[in-house]
């Protein structure tokens, strides 16, 4: 009888410690599930607001360490306009506390470019790949107490040994800025630079220029953000503005902790300067976070 009762105060035992484990996991996943739908990955280690990252991306000058790497795909280049272009930039972004909620970024962009048939003045296309250029962005952005910031810094643009067929081969110095606006889901502002030549060769394009950025980007409760940007650069020396369009959505996800976000869309030149892109293009993204 002993035996018997040991036997079914085991099984007891047992069976409420599988209920016990059954209730904790189901419990532990509907908690997931339900931060899931509200922008928040909970893990073992630490806890992501998918949402808040996914806002943080569309402000330029966000206190967060982010590695974007962005392709994009342009064609009617060249005399003929029959030409092609794929550009990679790689575009991390390292922001430093300077106490009191003021913070410096500092934004080094590197340019790689591959042309093809890209027919230049003398009649002759020219296929290839190189690197474009070098920029080094930075804003000193003070904590403003509000939704409204700003930053400004210096700007500078290497040549990089370009050969010419991928751009400028000058050095350009500058300044940068950027207002923006924080209001609820809704991000936007401009960003802009000023541009003076400083040096070099100004057979293919001289670094005179204005550039100016208005955006405007709407982030979900499911972290997907819908953006529209229009990148208008004008040259002082040819009097020609290139300025395309970008219409683009992203979504950010986590994979095991860590924050990466996908994003794609088309764009379109609403005008260019001689030989450069010209009519329907497309860009897609992909940007990693680092968490602090």
């Amino acid at each position: 009888m002993n035996i018997a009762l040991k036997i079914v105060a085991i099984a007891l035992l047992s069976t409420a410690s599988i209920g016990l484990s059954f209730s904790q996991e189901t419990a532990t996943r509907t908690m997931t599930a339900d931060a899931e739908k509200s922008g928040v990955v909970t893990t073992p280690s630490k806890s992501v607001d998918a949402v808040d990252i996914a806002k943080k991306l569309a402000n330029p000058i966000a206190n967060m360490i982010s590695v974007p790497f962005q392709y994009e795909f342009s064609r009617g280049l060249g005399k003929n306009q029959g030409g092609s272009e794929q550009s990679l930039l790689f575009q991390p972004v390292a922001p430093f506390n300077l106490g009191g909620g003021d913070v410096f970024i500092l934004r080094p962009i590197v340019a790689g470019v591959r042309e093809v048939s890209v027919q230049g003045a003398t009649g002759q296309p020219f296929s290839g790949y190189g690197i474009a250029s070098v920029t080094i962005e930075s804003f000193y952005a003070p904590n403003t107490n509000s939704s409204w910031i700003w930053g400004v810094g210096p700007y500078a643009q290497s040549p990089s040994g370009n050969s010419g067929k991928f751009g400028s081969q000058q050095t350009g110095a500058g300044l940068t800025g950027v207002v923006l606006n924080r209001d609820g889901p809704w991000t936007y502002g401009a960003l802009a630079y000023q541009s003076w030549n400083v040096g070099g060769n100004p057979t293919f394009g001289t670094q005179n220029n204005l550039y100016g950025q208005p955006f405007v980007a709407y982030t979900t409760k499911e972290a997907w953000t819908y953006t529209v940007n229009m990148e208008a650069q004008y040259n002082y020396d040819v009097h020609r503005t290139s300025n395309p369009l970008y219409v683009g959505a992203s979504k950010l996800m986590v994979f095991d902790g860590v924050p990466i976000s996908f994003g794609a869309g088309p764009m379109y030149y609403v005008s260019n300067t001689p030989g450069g892109p010209s009519g329907w293009g497309a860009r897609a993204t992909a940007t990693v976070v680092i968490l602090k």
